[in-house]
């Protein structure tokens, strides 16, 4: 990247990963701008670059609607003249089993997780082509490359991710645009609490049904795997700037060590195997 104080964008930037990448990115002379849709989270992210003097400003922006979304494109580029990366972070977690899944829940899973990154990556592009220069950040998951029980739903948007980022990798080769997947695994941070709060009605729902235990299993792997974790958002963070200024960077950067331990066991182990895994992390047995 050039010496030049570099721009960035950020959807879902006033919280978790996207917050804590945009103070660091700050913290590094970049000028940022954290989009988000709450008026409070936004307010409190400017209070904390105004207090600390960061060149960092939020920017109302909602990824599921298109005059959003270049309204915020077109006011970035007036104040800073460019966009030089952009990082899709902006996503929701729906998780239920397939049987129980509302498709509206599914539809708004697609429409934030993959059709959000598309809208605001066609808004960017124009601008980044032109200029031949440019970094394009899609924040996966170790879910899109591994799929526990009841994450259908947000695993398939993040399998749809990764195949779109690998063709978008290609197609922008001749624009000198690197396009790059960070794929953090287990990491504490409100999404958690707002995908439990999603997941609640079917939980409720399932307790006198057959998934019950489906359910129950599901949610004591994954706090069992997030207790275990030890990276934070800021860890995080650290790998994506990484991943802006390396020189030749990566195609996919793996967060925490389980997401560098399913990213190398994809490649090498069955199918059978990693399912034998899952079942026990998540108690899936054979009823009698």
């Amino acid at each position: 990247m050039s010496d030049k104080q570099q721009t960035v964008l950020i959807t879902g930037g006033t919280d978790g990963l996207g917050r804590a990448a945009a103070l660091l990115l700050a913290e590094r002379g970049y000028r940022v701008f954290a989009a988000g849709r709450s008026p409070e989270k936004r307010a409190e992210l400017d209070r904390v670059a105004t207090e600390k003097k960061l060149p960092l400003q939020s920017i109302e922006l909602d990824v599921c609607d298109d005059g959003s979304v270049q309204r915020a494109v077109q006011s970035i580029l007036q104040k800073a003249g460019a966009i030089d990366v952009l990082l899709n972070n902006a996503g929701v977690g729906y998780m239920a089993v397939v049987e129980d899944l509302r498709l509206e829940d599914l539809r708004r899973q697609f429409e934030t997780n993959v059709m959000g990154v598309i809208r605001v990556t066609q808004a960017v592009l124009p601008h980044m082509r032109e200029r031949r220069r440019g970094r394009i950040l899609m924040m996966s998951s170790v879910a899109g490359l591994l799929t526990p029980p009841t994450y259908g739903a947000y695993s398939s948007s993040k399998h749809a991710l990764e195949g779109l980022t690998n063709a978008l990798r290609l197609e922008m080769f001749p624009f000198r645009i690197e396009v790059i997947l960070i794929e953090p695994g287990y990491i504490i941070t409100n999404f958690q609490q707002t995908a439990r709060e999603l997941a609640q009605p079917y939980v409720d729902a399932a307790k006198a049904g057959p998934y019950a235990k489906i359910y129950a299993g599901a949610w004591t792997g994954a706090n069992q795997g997030r207790g275990n974790s030890k990276t934070t958002p800021e860890d995080c963070a650290r790998v994506i700037l990484e991943a802006i200024e390396s020189p030749h960077p990566k195609a996919r950067y793996a967060v925490t060590s389980l997401a560098k331990w399913v990213s190398f066991g994809r490649r090498i182990m069955p199918d059978t195997l990693l399912d034998s895994f899952l079942r026990r992390k998540y108690g899936v047995t054979r009823e009698e």
